[in-house]
């Protein structure tokens, strides 16, 4: 079997120990998985967006781009927009996706382009030096809000839900089978695809680490294609600090069009396999 190369031979620059290392490595199982399943490796892009997570763009050895904060969505979009046949995936931080890019996440979800979304959440700017973000709970007394944090934290995992994005999960990286299992079926759904993976930061926001692993539990015997059980899941945990459970897995899948399949411009170049450049004109 042909060895498939992943690594690259850039420097590692994130904390000893971060739970990024383990996220990368799920990441790298599942494209290894769908690789050898029949996906070309040059046919699979990633966009990161700014911030602890992005750095995932130097230690992956497939073709993508460094955007800019909080437009890691748009730029996926652009990507399949220009050729649909490509596997889009991208990368953000919670405050990447939840602040600066929390509009693009909205209608991302709404679209329903063939892409996948995996956000790094420590719930912390953790670049910046660990300031709040809007899932970080509240009371908690950070750099930025010295009273502490005084809103109530976003549930992304309802608000995606909300929006019925067609593949909702969310996951742990310090479980790498089992990330690199929900990354695997979200880079195989035809349709928009968002992974919420807790990833505590072990500098700024290590006490998340006894909480979660207190609370975690594995979504089994799950109906994925029940929307109300789906929110009933997403209900369990609020994202504070509270004595609830915490559902690890995949909340809901939905199979409807998508947006290149909606599209006559993009349905053909996706019967075709080409870009927009290589159409005659």
């Amino acid at each position: 079997m042909k060895e498939i190369k992943l690594e690259t031979k850039s420097q590692n620059t994130w904390c000893p120990g971060c739970p990024n290392f383990l996220l990368l490595e799920s990441v790298k199982i599942a494209l290894r998985n769908i690789i050898y399943k029949g996906t070309k490796q040059e046919d699979i892009v990633m966009v990161s967006g700014i911030g602890c997570h992005a750095k995932i763009f130097d230690y992956l050895n497939i073709s993508g781009i460094y955007s800019l904060h909080g437009r890691v969505l748009p730029t996926c979009f652009g990507i399949k927009v220009g050729n649909p046949n490509l596997v889009v995936l991208g990368f953000g931080g919670d405050g990447d996706t939840y602040a600066e890019g929390i509009s693009h996440f909205i209608h991302a979800c709404r679209y329903n382009a063939n892409m996948t979304m995996i956000v790094h959440d420590n719930r912390a700017f953790a670049l910046t030096t660990g300031q709040a973000t809007p899932t970080t709970e509240q009371g908690s007394k950070v750099k930025s809000e010295p009273l502490g944090v005084f809103p109530i934290p976003i549930n992304p995992i309802k608000l995606a839900l909300s929006l019925r994005a067609s593949f909702v999960a969310r996951a742990y990286a310090r479980d790498i089978k089992g990330t690199a299992e929900i990354i695997e079926k979200a880079l195989e759904h035809n349709g928009f695809s968002f992974v919420d993976v807790l990833q505590p930061c072990l500098t700024f926001r290590n006490q998340d680490i006894s909480f979660i692993e207190k609370k975690i539990y594995k979504l089994n015997k799950h109906d994925v294609s029940d929307i109300n059980a789906a929110m009933s899941k997403a209900d369990e945990w609020d994202y504070n600090f509270r004595q609830e459970k915490i559902p690890l897995g995949i909340f809901y899948v939905e199979k409807r069009k998508t947006i290149e399949e909606k599209w006559p411009q993009l349905k053909l170049l996706k019967k075709k396999k080409i870009g927009w450049w290589q159409v005659k004109r």
